[in-house]
């Protein structure tokens, strides 16, 4: 009998969590459905993760949720569905055709009027939020290019104000975090970002390593203290 692979268990046991708590969505199935016949990469959050998004969000009663990466709108969904009628998410995506895919994936889902997707450099839209002086963020969600996550970290924290959580996926890079001679612009950035985030007082945080359908990986939680 042939042995199941680590992936192959991690797979299961995800398809099992999600059929369990999480369920049958159509707009989130919907959701994934356009974005791979648009074909968008395949790395969305998986659904398990997406409701833990969701439910961090709903602990942190958020009513302002900034979103760094896109992509579909598969988390953006998630994220927004955890605020109150009148809250506000706004999500930062650099590709003008994902986000032409994410627009149509939040509006299908009830939630256009909620989230609105910027489309640019998210490290130039950050900063015009920060000049804009926009009102603290209370959950910021960061997944995009990790090389960049230094810079959104220093944004996140001038967009954030006491109490507010602070949250980096794809922290643990299948182990490769651990190297310190790595070379690798991914590795790089996201070691500068827990080498800002150790050395800041106005925040306290800790990274958690994950399996499951999208491999071995991880986040990182931030919660700014003043």
């Amino acid at each position: 009998m042939t042995q199941p692979t680590q992936q192959t268990t991690w797979n299961a046991v995800d398809a099992y969590f999600s059929e369990q708590l999480v369920g049958h969505d159509p707009a989130l199935e919907a959701a994934t459905a356009a974005a791979d016949a648009a074909g968008l990469p395949k790395i969305a959050v998986a659904p398990n993760q997406g409701k833990l998004l969701h439910l961090l969000a709903l602990t942190q009663g958020a009513r302002r949720i900034l979103e760094v990466g896109t992509l579909g709108g598969y988390s953006t969904i998630w994220l927004a569905r955890a605020l109150p009628a009148d809250g506000t998410l706004i999500s930062l995506e650099l590709d003008p055709r994902h986000a032409e895919v994410a627009r149509g994936n939040l509006a299908r889902a009830g939630l256009g009027e909620v989230a609105e997707v910027r489309v640019g450099r998210a490290a130039d839209s950050l900063a015009a939020l920060v000049e804009q002086g926009e009102e603290p963020f209370d959950l910021v969600f960061i997944d995009a290019d990790k090389p960049s996550n230094p810079e959104y970290f220093r944004r996140a924290l001038q967009l954030t104000g006491p109490g507010s959580l602070i949250i980096v996926d794809n922290v643990v890079r299948g182990g490769a975090i651990a190297d310190a001679a790595s070379t690798d612009p991914a590795i790089v950035g996201t070691r500068t970002l827990h080498e800002l985030i150790a050395a800041e007082p106005r925040v306290t945080g800790t990274s958690v390593q994950t399996v499951g359908s999208k491999g071995y990986d991880g986040f990182t939680l931030v919660r700014v203290q003043g």
